[in-house]
């Protein structure tokens, strides 16, 4: 069964309120969630391997640690591009790969359309982007392309979860953890979550 990770943290908190404000104009709502995806980056990649290594301080030479994981980052069109910048922060090192869905309004089944993922898998971990979790389709999509690409840990790194799509990974892929700032009441008739924030996507590039 996966780890359902929901952060608890103060300034998620305080930032993740600023990010639902309806009055919080675009360029500071993809600051937001630059910021949000840096605080939550630290539980992410709490597991991540490392290797022993030896630098030369100033004074001395000091035994430290390196990542010895290649990392990917999966953001999910176009919403998830907003959070890699917070990972690169923290892994300037990590590869991205784009993955396009695109929700059918009329069944709410994710559509794919755009996949830029390599031949063979290049990385050990990979990192699905994705603001809002809603119905979960799009993220058990992404899962499954992840999979058959022959991805062998995957994790599910998003701000705003409904229960629905919470349930629904949980239930189509129990090895993939999820990473969250709030889980929120539940998902109206269109498949929106509520109080949710609107359209992620179109909040961060003033396109709503």
């Amino acid at each position: 069964m996966a780890t359902i990770h929901v952060s608890e943290h103060p300034l998620v908190k305080h930032k993740l309120t600023l990010l639902r404000d309806q009055e919080t104009d675009p360029k500071k709502f993809r600051e937001l969630i630059r910021e949000i995806t840096i605080l939550l980056a630290y539980e992410v990649t709490k597991d991540l391997q490392v290797e022993s290594v030896e630098v030369e301080t100033p004074m001395a030479p000091c035994k430290g640690f390196r990542l010895q994981e290649p990392i990917g980052l999966i953001p999910i069109l176009r919403a998830g591009l907003g959070m890699v910048e917070g990972i690169w922060e923290m892994i300037p090192s990590a590869e991205v790969w784009h993955i396009g869905l695109f929700r059918d309004e009329q069944t709410l089944r994710p559509v794919a359309y755009y996949n830029r993922l390599p031949v063979h898998p290049t990385v050990s971990v990979c990192l699905i982007l994705d603001p809002m979790l809603a119905t979960g389709g799009s993220a058990v999509k992404t899962v499954n392309i992840l999979k058959e690409w022959g991805a062998r840990r995957i994790k599910f790194m998003g701000l705003i979860g409904a229960p629905e799509g919470v349930e629904n990974l949980n239930d189509q892929h129990p090895d993939v953890d999820l990473y969250l700032a709030t889980v929120d009441d539940h998902l109206d008739e269109n498949g929106f979550i509520i109080p949710g924030l609107g359209d992620a996507g179109d909040r961060q590039f003033g396109t709503g």
